[in-house]
């Protein structure tokens, strides 16, 4: 498995500079082969300042210095460990960091992702075995356009690329980016359209070429724009405000009853300043368990979008295959971000440095870590075995061994550091934390300190990036002696549990019927992915494995604590919105989805999208694989009638039935008291 080209003139020019106190051009020149073999002078040069960038990038601090005698002899080094501001973490801060680096998917995100977490090897920390039980698995949305989308926030510079916005249309779009990141686990881009020249949000996802950074930005960001107001809609100071009163069935939409500041059985509940928009769109997602009772004008368009609902999915359904044969095909857009040499050298920088603070590493452990398998660490290995100081000859080569299982490096002090992040980089670790919520108590705490640290280095670039970095309710609450909320109760609770390995009782409350149901269960791992939170967890109740979301979990209780399943009757002036007797999961759903609502082929990361030709009833097409129902069922109701479901025949029914039910509700007179 041979070394990129130019991997190992690299590595031997970083063990050359690094092994001496200093070195200068000229004898540096003389004893590397690809310098003193160039065509000529100049060519050596260019050569050798495109390796002092890469150097650079790797987070190496490559220094220039002019003899203090003789101005026309310029000296190299790189600083030593001692000299660098490296990132201090404690072992606990160092396990959130690890597993935030591990929410990326290395094999498809791009550069920065594949680095971060081969810069994080090299400090030579060891995790916390207690709080690796704790830390949620999260995941984050890994795409290949992430890099040079980084890199052109962090450096100022300008991006232009292919984009499909929600109504289809692609269109090349020149952007000056002043934010990229996460909301929800789904990146985004916010910044300025040179050619609208105009404020503009991106997905990412949307994006179907290979970013292509240009020049510099000319423009100043505006310091009071957020990723999560320009999400919400940049109009929604112009949107109608009011209080909201509304009635939710008890034990049910537990979110909003959380940000309510209501509990778990009230009925009716305020939202003091509510905008029309935020409103709508929340009764229509819960819409089998909430009625607005006023305003009564956001009464009245509520109850003319479900009995439109109603109305778009009464009839029978058109035949997907007519329409599939009508459509053509969307093609995924294949972008691919090849491992560069960066990327290569600082994983094998990071690997020599891993042994090097250990002594000696155990060749499978060693793999796992890195992510990658034996073969590949092996064929590492053999590059540094052949690379080192070429100025003092071949005894000056790195000596590597690892025949018996155990990996061992001598001869490499050059390469004994940390790597230090860079901004891009810094800001996909960031965005990995932000995928490690739910954390509450200590957890929080660790995670807080841990994005401080980050954010402080990120500060002390001198390319000033400008990156959103939103803070937690749970991380603000670790700052202080802060009440916790119920949910934040709920997620300390499991993982006590977690650390402990015990069982507990939860009362859940089912996304489809009315009432709680009671478990007891023995947590296995906490789960985030799109910005849900889960937790992983042996149902004894159910005798198997069961996935638990946190956002339906009333409450927890002691695990010998008798807990009667009645508590939460059903109600019994209301029969269960859209209840169907049990079927089997389908294995694929149809919808036709007009542009306002390809976020649920994006949200249900669609197996197939495919463009409707015919202007009526216009859109695309799109077939899901195995979704849960459910889910599906609530994203076509707050799709508001932008989304019509074509099959499954009995989970269409059930959307009548539960379109039916909430438009009765709204149609009723206001209650009093």
């Amino acid at each position: 498995m041979p070394a990129p080209r130019g991997v190992e003139r690299l590595l031997n020019v970083i063990m050359t500079i690094g092994s001496r106190r200093r070195i200068t051009r000229e004898t540096l020149f003389e004893v590397i082969p690809e310098y003193a073999g160039a065509t000529s002078k100049e060519a050596a040069e260019r050569m050798f300042e495109r390796d002092k960038a890469e150097i650079l990038q790797l987070g190496l601090d490559l220094r220039t210095e002019v003899d203090a005698w003789d101005e026309s002899v310029v000296h190299y080094r790189i600083a030593r460990r001692d000299d660098l501001p490296a990132l201090d973490v404690t072992a606990a801060e160092y396990t959130v960091l690890l597993a935030a680096s591990r929410a990326w998917d290395e094999t498809t995100a791009g550069g920065a992702a594949r680095r971060v977490r081969a810069k994080l090897l090299s400090l030579g920390q060891d995790t916390d075995p207690d709080l690796v039980r704790r830390t949620p698995q999260g995941a984050v949305e890994s795409l290949p356009v992430l890099a040079p989308l980084l890199e052109a926030v962090t450096t100022a510079r300008t991006v232009s690329f292919r984009y499909r916005a929600a109504s289809g249309q692609a269109t090349e779009r020149r952007v000056e980016p002043w934010i990229v990141g996460v909301v929800d686990g789904r990146w985004y881009v916010l910044g300025h359209d040179l050619d609208r020249d105009a404020r503009r949000l991106f997905r990412a996802s949307r994006i179907e070429s290979f970013p292509r950074v240009g020049g510099r930005r000319t423009r100043p960001v505006p310091r009071d724009v957020t990723l999560a107001d320009a999400i919400s809609g940049s109009g929604a100071a112009d949107d109608e405000r009011a209080e909201a009163v509304l009635d939710i069935v008890p034990f049910k939409a537990l979110a909003l009853r959380d940000a309510a500041g209501a509990d778990v059985e009230t009925r009716r509940v305020a939202l003091p300043d509510a905008t029309r928009t935020v409103a709508r769109r929340q009764v229509l997602g819960a819409a089998r368990w909430v009625t607005l009772e006023r305003p009564a004008a956001w009464r009245e368009e509520l109850r003319a979008t479900f009995g439109h609902i109603a109305e778009l999915h009464a009839p029978a359904p058109g035949d997907p295959a007519e329409l599939v044969a009508a459509s053509t095909a969307r093609p995924r857009a294949a972008i691919q971000a090849r491992p560069s040499s960066t990327d290569h050298l600082s994983r094998l920088i990071s690997e020599a440095a891993y042994v090097l603070s250990r002594g000696e590493a155990s060749l499978a452990a060693m793999a796992a870590e890195f992510g990658i398998d034996e073969e590949r660490l092996v064929a590492d290995l053999q590059i540094l075995f052949v690379c080192g100081d070429l100025g003092a000859g071949w005894e000056d080569l790195i000596d590597v061994e690892w025949e018996d299982g155990w990996v061992r490096v001598h001869n490499a002090d050059a390469l004994d550091g940390p790597l230090r992040l860079t901004a891009a980089e810094v800001t996909a670790l960031l965005a990995g934390l932000a995928a490690l919520s739910p954390a509450s108590g200590d957890e929080a705490s660790v995670v807080a300190s841990a994005r401080r640290k980050l954010a402080a280095l990120v500060r002390d670039d001198a390319a000033e990036p400008d990156l959103d970095l939103p803070v937690t309710a749970a991380e603000e609450a670790a700052d202080g002696p802060v009440d916790l909320s119920r949910g934040e109760r709920i997620v300390a609770d499991v993982q006590r549990a977690l650390a402990g390995e015990d069982r507990i009782v939860i009362r859940y409350s089912p996304p489809d019927r009315l009432g709680t149901s009671v478990r007891r269960i023995r947590p296995v791992r906490l789960e985030t992915t799109t910005g849900r939170a889960y937790v992983r967890a042996e149902d004894e109740t159910a005798a198997g494995e069961r996935t638990f979301r946190l956002d339906r979990i009333v409450e927890v209780v002691g695990a010998d604590e008798a807990v009667d399943s009645a508590a939460a009757p059903a109600d019994p002036d209301r029969d269960v919105p859209g209840r169907a007797e049990p079927s089997p999961r389908p294995a694929e759903a149809w919808l036709r989805l007009e542009p306002s609502a390809a976020w649920i082929a994006e949200a249900f990361d669609a197996a197939e999208v495919r463009d409707l030709a015919d202007p009526e009833p216009g859109g695309v097409l799109a077939r899901l694989g195995d979704p849960v129902r459910s889910a599906l069922l609530d994203a076509v109701m707050e799709a508001a009638g932008a989304a019509e479901l074509l099959a499954p025949r009995d989970l269409r029914d059930q959307i009548v039935t539960v379109a039916r039910e909430a438009e009765c509700r709204h149609r009723a007179a206001e209650p009093v008291g």
